[in-house]
């Protein structure tokens, strides 16, 4: 989970490698552990605490509730009473379910029962898991529907809407903590759909890395100057362009040509054409949010 893999002593992590996946200072943790008795973390033979994966999954589930409001005291009670469910047949139809009643309230444009399935569900499970079980599926569904259903849209833009800002205040509390290497991210030219450069960026801050984040409808160009300005160590671009535009292979491959950094694509685009993206000089990284942190982890890992 960490980028910094020497970072984990005997599958457990340091306080500050502990905040930099979360986003929770190392005060707020130790204030937590002192006043609520929230986890009890491992220790070290010289007293240094140390973290295991579920801690980090706890802490997290737990500052999902805090950050909606609920107090500190409770939501530790909610996240310990919230059970997984047991069995992949009984998994899938849990993640099945949300799906259904967060579409149902999509189709409604009901933010409020929107919020309380949303709620419900990362009260229940890691954020992660929802996020790879419940919004990417929904939204995948959404965009199926656009040429199909009438007013499909519509609801796209409605549920692109809401995850913008569920996700864009998740990204603000991590910003700060992580330590690793920095990405510039990206859509390029012409590609308006940003809620998957959201979530990578959320991925990518919760392994540790730093990110830039561009935004919709970027120019290569000034993606290669954000690059320079900042010092990032990569280039990470999204696409779900269905063709190759020749222009877009053109600015990729000047774009590859006049940096120092390796260029990666991800989205459905890299699984269309990834020939086309070797071509250029970039990497293809896909379509799976983790493993594409993971890959741009090890390489910029490898490299340093």
């Amino acid at each position: 989970m960490s980028l910094d893999v020497s970072a984990a002593v005997g599958g457990a992590f340091p306080i500050r490698t502990v905040a930099a996946m979360t986003g929770v200072k190392p005060v707020t943790l130790r204030a937590w552990e002192r006043r609520y008795a929230l986890i009890q973390p491992l220790r070290t033979a010289a007293g240094q605490r140390l973290y295991t994966a579920g801690h980090v999954e706890f802490i997290r589930r737990v500052l999902a509730l805090v950050e909606r409001g609920v107090p500190i005291g409770r939501a530790q009670e909610m996240v310990a009473a919230a059970g997984e469910p047991r069995g992949p047949a009984r998994a899938a139809r849990a993640w099945h379910e949300y799906r259904s009643r967060m579409a149902a309230a999509v189709a409604r444009f009901d933010e409020t029962t929107l919020d309380e399935v949303y709620d419900e569900a990362i009260t229940r499970h890691p954020i992660e898991r929802v996020t790879h079980d419940v919004l990417l599926p929904l939204l995948a569904d959404l965009g199926k529907r656009w040429n199909k259903v009438r007013g499909a849209v519509a609801e796209e833009h409605f549920f692109g809407s809401y995850l913008r800002s569920k996700l864009g205040g998740r990204l603000q509390q991590r910003m700060r903590y992580a330590t690793g290497p920095r990405l510039v991210l990206a859509c390029v030219p012409g590609e308006q759909h940003e809620i998957g450069l959201l979530l990578f960026a959320l991925e990518a801050r919760a392994a540790g890395l730093r990110t830039v984040l561009l935004g919709a409808d970027t120019p290569l160009e000034d993606v290669g100057i954000a690059q320079k300005q900042s010092g990032a160590e990569a280039i990470v671009l999204s696409s779900s362009h269905p063709d190759w535009p020749e222009a877009l292979g053109k600015a990729l491959r000047k774009l590859v040509r006049e940096s120092v950094v390796p260029v990666f694509v991800g989205g459905p685009t890299a699984l269309r054409h990834g020939a086309e993206i070797v071509a250029t000089g970039a990497v293809a990284l896909g379509n799976d949010l983790e493993h594409g942190v993971r890959f741009i982890a090890a390489r910029l890992g490898g490299a340093r």
